[in-house]
């Protein structure tokens, strides 16, 4: 199956927030400031529209909005999911049954939930928006 692009899967849905191109820089402190590198994926996402809500899904990015921001929230993430890898950060948090949506350099996407080992769902952000 051929690879999704993540910024032509969002901007076919009509949900999406207002973009808010992020400058190279600040994902690069970003990326810093949690000790991690995003997947190529995330960083386009990031570029383009910094955050977004699509298909149903709130993913994070970087906002101002600490419940939305993806420092804050993957740190406090850690703090419940203390087994997860260093280089996963939190792409989604569903606020329900504390099941997280978490991403890797390689773009990966698996979930988690309380007493459980991740699960891994897809190979990129675009194929998690579709699912």
């Amino acid at each position: 199956m051929k690879k999704q692009n993540i910024i032509e899967v969002i901007k076919k849905y009509k949900d999406s927030f207002d973009p808010k191109r992020i400058p190279q820089k600040y994902i690069t402190e970003t990326e810093a400031s949690i000790g991690l590198k995003f997947s190529a994926e995330f960083k386009e996402y990031l570029k383009t529209f910094g955050i977004a809500a699509v298909n149903g899904h709130e993913l994070t990015g970087i906002s101002k909005s600490k419940r939305l921001n993806v420092v804050d929230v993957t740190i406090s993430e850690r703090g419940y999911n203390p087994s997860i890898p260093m280089d996963w950060y939190v792409v989604e948090q569903a606020n329900i049954d504390g099941i997280v949506i978490w991403q890797n350099k390689k773009g990966e996407i698996f979930q988690t939930i309380p007493r459980a080992d991740p699960i891994k769902l897809c190979d990129s952000l675009a194929e998690y928006i579709e699912m």
